[in-house]
């Protein structure tokens, strides 16, 4: 399985960007697809999942009302629409996969990576 993840770059705080990854190859019928990232000097944290039918999603406090995750036009796609950008929400984003579909917020379940996008608020 490999992970195409798009749509990083420069914004100004209060801006928007919407990052979109594509999975490629054998993927299971329902896995859980997510964004995590990593700022400068920090861990990689969680930022939001989807199961396969969009069914259900899940969000860190840190993304909750400004960020929303959904399924593109096919359900190996996913994007990250992030809005009210804040210098906090520099980092590198990475999209994961987990083929076991558990809808989990540690980066440990996740056995599939992307490459990583960056995106940087300017202040």
């Amino acid at each position: 399985v490999q992970l195409q993840a798009s749509g990083g770059g420069l914004v100004q705080a209060g801006g928007s960007l919407r990052l979109s990854c594509a999975a490629s190859g054998r993927t299971s019928t329902s896995h859980t697809m997510a964004w995590f990232r990593r700022a400068p000097g920090k861990e990689r944290e969680f930022v939001a999942s989807i199961t396969t039918n969009g069914g259900r999603t899940s969000y860190a406090d840190s993304a909750k009302a400004r960020f929303t995750i959904s399924r593109g036009t096919t359900k190996n796609t996913v994007t990250l629409q992030m809005n009210s950008l804040n210098s906090e929400d520099t980092a590198v984003y990475y999209c994961a996969l987990d083929p076991s579909n558990r809808s989990s917020r540690f980066r440990e379940h996740y056995r599939y990576w992307g490459q990583g996008t960056q995106v940087t608020v300017s202040s």
